[in-house]
């Protein structure tokens, strides 16, 4: 159900093309999994975002090829799709583009009229018919109201996980040259790790080392072998800022109020 991958690179640029298309577990090598929607949203020297996006599977949409080769990027955020609330179409796929923030999330919950509510103004940005973008929604309604990104999905993810039924909100979010990335609870994995901008080999071992450029990069899943990748701790939030310095703690201490089991039915199936 769905895959994240984040990269933030600093004041560089760099290719994403090894994660995206040739490390031995590569969104494309994901999509085939998750095959209903794929979408990359960056942030370049310009500072502003960009998305390209289409409601089918990577493996099977030659742009996705083009654009993973193409784009260079200091943010980036790339997600594939395994639709459970809303059909396979382009205002359903991730990422959302929402007053500047780049969100892509990976989970579900329900009560979506509850979460409209909730929303008020902030629901003129949903365009379509997911919990996902309603969640970059709120995300983008606190935020404002709290003046800081990572307070905003704080205040987004405990009012989700005290209000409505849900099993995950993993998420992330990118803007020029910030990157944050959330796990909760603990039923789908996130993980991090710090490679160099140019690594582009498959290797198994740890990469303690790490020389030029940097990048800190943040999956749903181990995309390569190695095994510097650290899953985050439930409700952990990270933050990776221009200077590369990842900053954690933890952002939800408590378990939903309504935690839906993955051998559940979705919490969306009656929406």
């Amino acid at each position: 159900m769905c895959r994240l991958f984040g990269m933030n690179a600093g004041d560089h640029e760099a290719h994403v093309s090894y994660w995206l298309l040739d490390a031995s577990d590569s969104i494309l090598a994901e999509s085939h999994r998750n095959p209903d929607g794929t979408g990359i949203g960056w942030f370049g020297p310009d500072g502003l975002p960009h998305i390209q996006k289409q409601p089918k599977s990577a493996f099977d949409d030659p742009q996705f090829r083009h654009q993973a080769t193409s784009v260079r990027a200091n943010t980036l955020v790339t997600h594939v799709r395994a639709a459970t609330a809303g059909h396979d179409t382009l205002v359903n796929t991730h990422p959302f583009l929402i007053d500047g923030l780049i969100v892509a999330h990976n989970g579900g919950f329900g009560d979506l009229s509850v979460v409209d509510r909730e929303l008020g103004p902030y629901r003129k940005h949903v365009q379509g018919d997911t919990d996902s973008e309603r969640y970059a929604a709120l995300i983008a309604k606190f935020a404002d109201d709290h003046g800081d990104v990572g307070q905003g999905m704080v205040a987004a993810a405990n009012w989700l996980a005290d209000t409505v039924p849900m099993y995950s909100l993993n998420c992330v979010v990118a803007t020029a040259g910030n990157l944050w990335a959330l796990r909760y609870p603990d039923q789908r994995a996130l993980h991090i790790t710090r490679r160099s901008a140019d690594f582009s080999g498959d290797s198994g071992v740890t990469h303690h080392e790490v020389r030029g450029p940097e990048v800190v990069l943040v999956a749903s899943e181990r995309l390569d072998g190695a095994a510097d990748w650290r899953m985050l701790d439930p409700g952990e939030l990270v933050h990776i800022g221009p200077d590369l310095q990842v900053t954690s703690r933890v952002a939800v201490d408590h378990p939903p109020a309504h935690l839906h089991l993955l051998d559940e039915p979705d919490p969306n199936i009656d929406v």
